[in-house]
């Protein structure tokens, strides 16, 4: 079946969007992006101004209960890719994908959900609710921290980040490509800056790691399997010995592919609402490869962003800086961390086999410990 949010059956309460209204015009403003007015929250982010309006409205009249699952993403992150595959984990099967788009089983709370001066009633919903936001961790409505309810956040090299999203709107107006990465370095750019918008929820994973599970997409693609059993575990909804036997999880990773979503009839043709717009299914899907921006941004642009990911992110200790977002490719046709490509030339170059050693080789998670 569809998405069970009662949007349609929403109490419209314009009072209260009116009186938020009036409360974001005292916001300074931000640069317009794609030609649309843009406000800057006061807990340091900017938007579109409506998408301001609703992040205050769920702010005070979203309360999450402890059994929650909150998808959190940067825009153009992997959001409709995080969404097919939670969506069927919690399901235990991707039967719903061929009829309705992930984002209609998984709507976004500030651009589906709470829009049209509507609060809906979502206690109704049976738990776990799976809630998809991209507002930034210190906006969120205080009780998704107090609930101690699940938040997965995926993140994303901000190189291929810019460049999808820079694709994502060039479907809907010319936007100079030039203009966009000023902006994007900049931080003006929905819910960003992106850098602050990464270290709120990489905090929060730190200061509570139970309840926030920081995955990026670079992870999520190198093994697409092991990330989602990682991520059924986290949720409380591990896969049992049987169904990894019966290859359930399998099938969701399979079902779940940008190739097998985006040659699906709904997301060929279909639409869903965003705001008070109509949206093509298909406008969400592109490549989803890792190092893409590499076929579309100059050396100079993408050192302009790799200096401001140093600066941003290595700045809060060695646990964020290490993290590294792409993958180098070997000439010998395989992908790893940077560091990891130096280890193995080193490794390469330097050890010696002898003819009584044993080697244990494995693919990452294929049960090496």
């Amino acid at each position: 079946m569809a998405s069970s949010f009662p949007l349609s059956s929403a109490t419209a309460h314009k009072e209260i969007y009116d009186q938020l209204r009036q409360v974001a015009e005292t916001f300074p403003t931000a640069p317009s992006l794609i030609g649309l007015p843009c406000s800057r929250h006061p807990d340091g982010w900017c938007t579109f101004t409506n998408g301001v309006v609703s992040a205050m409205v769920i702010k005070k009249h979203l309360t999450a209960h402890a059994t929650d699952v909150f998808l959190t993403t940067f825009p153009k992150s992997g959001t409709t890719w995080l969404k097919a595959l939670l969506y069927s984990t919690l399901h235990r099967g991707a039967d719903e994908l061929a009829e309705h788009s992930p984002h209609q089983l998984v709507p976004f709370l500030e651009s589906q959900v709470f829009v049209k001066d509507q609060i809906p009633d979502l206690s109704s919903l049976p738990a776990p609710r799976l809630l998809m936001t991209h507002i930034p961790s210190q906006s969120l409505p205080d009780s998704v921290a107090t609930s101690g309810c699940k938040v997965v956040y995926l993140c994303r090299n901000p190189k291929d980040c810019f460049v999808s999203l820079w694709h994502f709107w060039n479907k809907f107006m010319t936007w100079d490509i030039d203009e966009a990465h000023r902006q994007f370095c900049d931080g003006v750019s929905q819910f960003g800056p992106f850098w602050e918008h990464v270290l709120g929820y990489w905090r929060w994973h730190v200061e509570r790691p139970s309840q926030v599970l920081f995955l990026t997409y670079e992870e999520l693609a190198a093994d697409t399997l092991g990330q989602l059993r990682r991520l059924a575990e986290f949720v409380g909804c591990p896969f049992t010995v049987e169904e990894i036997k019966h290859g359930v999880d399998r099938k969701i990773v399979e079902a779940c592919t940008m190739e097998n979503l985006s040659r699906l009839e709904v997301n060929r043709s279909g639409t869903i609402d965003i705001v008070d717009s109509v949206v093509a299914n298909n406008t969400f899907f592109r490549r989803g490869v890792v190092g893409d921006w590499r076929n579309h941004m100059t050396p100079e642009m993408a050192r302009r962003i790799d200096e401001i990911t140093e600066s941003k992110l290595g700045a809060v200790g060695q646990s964020m800086s290490s993290i590294n977002f792409a993958y180098n490719h070997h000439p010998d046709g395989w992908y790893t961390f940077p560091k990891g490509l130096a280890s193995a030339m080193v490794i390469k170059s330097h050890l010696t086999a002898r003819t009584t050693g044993v080697f244990i080789v494995t693919f990452p998670k294929s049960d090496t410990t």
